[in-house]
């Protein structure tokens, strides 16, 4: 007998599990019963598990039976002149879902060419295997699963065409790059997902050579000529917005150019770019500080008695304006409401982005580098035919990573660029790699893709030959210019007084335990102290006790002892703020923290 389980609930036993199991698979493929349940049988534990929960992932396969495939050409003609439905294929049983537990039971063919009368199911496309940005990547087959991951992730941070209504949208960090290509090496899934509607990266020269180290450890080396041509160019859009909130009382927020009487009034130049209305006007450049909404708010009411006090009835400033760091065009400008009714003004800086020394840059196949430097047009190296390259690629970053997909890319982008075509790359089923070198030498090129170069700043013909040819390669999200921070002095935290944390706040890079490390190593003990007295305190100490002490108004200000008063000695101690916090934490444990004074000379 054999134990039957429902959504892992037991519900009875079976004589005939194979039969039984069986018997579920044909009703559900005849549909009497619901194509949302999925059955498994755990021949080892003698288990038979029937699942209909929701939040399973399953997948469409193929139904074969006695070695051969239920879908026929048949169907596909009317799939393909609209007869039959998608739906229909899974109501007639010819295609069914399956989850991993039945996947255990299921034993899948990848084409029609490899069924055998062992096989239960067939897979729709070989392809299918993997995700849609997995798909993306052309050549998938020829390369490691890590580095194809890698490739499937980066283009999900990729610069594009993100949405064709972006120009009335208000979204929180959208980049949009300017002249987005389509690829010149596609798969399958770039038609099937309308890719050329939404394309994310441009067709680019690349050589794979070194130059004087700049591409060292990944990096990307750009033709500074390309640049300045629009090559990988972006416009960054960051919605800044502000509404009239209500307040108790019928009070309310009021967006308008604040008076010099309003409470918190900043300097006339920060209000300049403000139109009557209070708002900015559109292609206005802001800088940090600048208005870009005018508010003012009701004073806050702290007790009853403010309400007879004259400065309660001055209200109080409230405008957005632009943080630390940040600056930008403002594009647009929407005044609406929101869903409580209150006006809702929203607008939305731009800034252009100019491929930059610490951008980053990838290929499809998780070839992610930052840009070392910009070399002039002038300095390029180029071949002998004139072809002068955007990118130059590291050669290093391939011998480990066996990314063979890169540079078969390359030569399928030169042949189509050259034979004006696309080149299928589709996993499995892409062109074959001695066909497209036939191709190129019928272009009249190399068949193994490489170059005579030419030194662009000496002028001599290069020893080695260069790899060089078309490649799809994107710009990532990551830019210089929002990462980028520094500070000297500025603000500090309340409880540490120690400096604050993050870009957004003008915080501090923080210097830990390792860092100071490599500072005794190097033995710049003065660099090391400089470093910790971001929160130097001067503490007054008792002798006797060794306990701290606190200054005495009523005494002028004097330092005293918790435990002597006037009667101990006291001494001015240096330490870092945050350990005088560590005694006081110590203590209110009730635990006595003496500290023991000796004589630092």
């Amino acid at each position: 007998m054999t134990d039957v389980f429902i959504n892992a609930k037991y519900v009875g036993k079976v004589d005939n599990a194979s039969t039984y199991v069986q018997d579920i698979r044909d009703l559900r493929r005849k549909g009497s019963l619901s194509i949302e349940v999925n059955v498994y049988f755990n021949e080892r534990a003698n288990e038979i598990y029937l699942w209909t929960d929701s939040g399973r992932a399953r997948r469409p396969l193929i139904v074969v039976k006695n070695g051969k495939s239920l879908l026929t050409e048949k169907h596909i003609q009317q799939l393909t002149s609209n007869e039959i439905t998608w739906a229909d294929l899974v109501r007639q049983g010819i295609v069914e879902y399956i989850d991993a537990g039945e996947e255990e039971n299921a034993f899948v063919a990848y084409n029609m060419e490899d069924l055998t009368g062992e096989h239960t199911h067939l897979e729709i496309e070989s392809f299918a295997i993997s995700g849609i940005t997995a798909s993306l990547v052309p050549f998938g087959n020829y390369t490691p699963s890590s580095r194809l991951i890698i490739g499937s992730k980066n283009q999900k941070q990729s610069l594009g065409f993100y949405a064709a209504n972006y120009h009335i949208r208000m979204d929180m960090d959208a980049n949009l790059l300017h002249y987005p290509h389509v690829p010149i090496v596609k798969t399958a899934i770039h038609d099937v997902t309308n890719y050329e509607e939404h394309p994310s990266g441009q067709n680019m020269i690349v050589a794979i050579m070194c130059y004087d180290g700049y591409n060292m450890e990944d990096g990307v080396i750009l033709n500074k000529g390309s640049v300045q041509r629009g090559l990988a160019r972006s416009t960054y859009f960051q919605p800044v917005s502000a509404e009239e909130l209500r307040y108790s009382g019928g009070l309310i927020d009021e967006v308008s150019v604040p008076d010099k009487e309003v409470k918190g009034y900043r300097t006339e130049g920060d209000y300049a770019f403000l139109e009557g209305d209070g708002i900015i006007y559109p292609e206005a450049e802001l800088k940090e500080g600048n208005v870009v909404i005018g508010r003012t708010s009701p004073p806050r009411f702290l007790s009853g008695l403010d309400e007879y006090n004259l400065s309660a009835a001055i209200r109080r400033e409230s405008s957005i304006s632009l943080k630390h760091g940040e600056e930008g065009i403002a594009d647009f400008v929407a005044i609406t409401e929101n869903e409580e009714g209150n006006k809702l003004v929203q607008v939305r800086l731009r800034q252009e982005r100019i491929p930059e020394i610490g951008d980053k840059f990838t290929s499809r196949h998780g070839q992610k580098g930052v840009t070392g430097v910009l070399v002039p047009q002038s300095d390029v190296p180029f071949s002998t035919s004139g072809v002068v390259p955007d990118l130059i690629f590291t050669p290093h970053g391939v011998s480990s990573r066996m990314t063979i997909s890169h540079l078969i890319e390359l030569v399928g982008g030169k042949v189509g660029a050259l034979g004006g075509r696309f080149v299928d790359g589709t996993l499995f089923k892409s062109e074959k790699e001695e066909d497209l070198r036939k191709e190129l030498v019928e272009l009249g090129f190399n068949e193994d893709g490489k170059e005579v170069f030419v030194d662009g700043r000496t002028g001599k013909q290069m020893l080695a030959r260069i790899y060089v040819g078309n490649m799809y390669y994107l710009r990532l999200r990551h830019m210089v210019a929002n990462k980028m921070q520094s500070r000297a002095r500025g603000p500090i935290q309340l409880l540490t007084r120690q400096p604050t944390e993050g870009k957004a706040k003008e915080g501090g890079l923080r210097l830990g335990e390792m860092e100071k490390d490599t500072f005794i190593a190097h033995g710049a003990s003065l660099l090391l102290k400089e470093r910790f007295n971001a929160d130097r305190a001067v503490i007054p100490i008792c002798e006797q006790s060794g306990l701290m002490g606190f200054y005495d108004a009523r005494k002028g200000g004097r330092a005293v002892s918790p435990l002597h008063g006037d009667n101990s000695d006291m001494a001015n101690v240096e330490m870092s703020y945050a350990f005088k916090l560590l005694l006081d934490e110590i203590r209110s444990l009730g635990v006595y923290a003496k500290l023991n004074l000796k004589n630092k000379y």
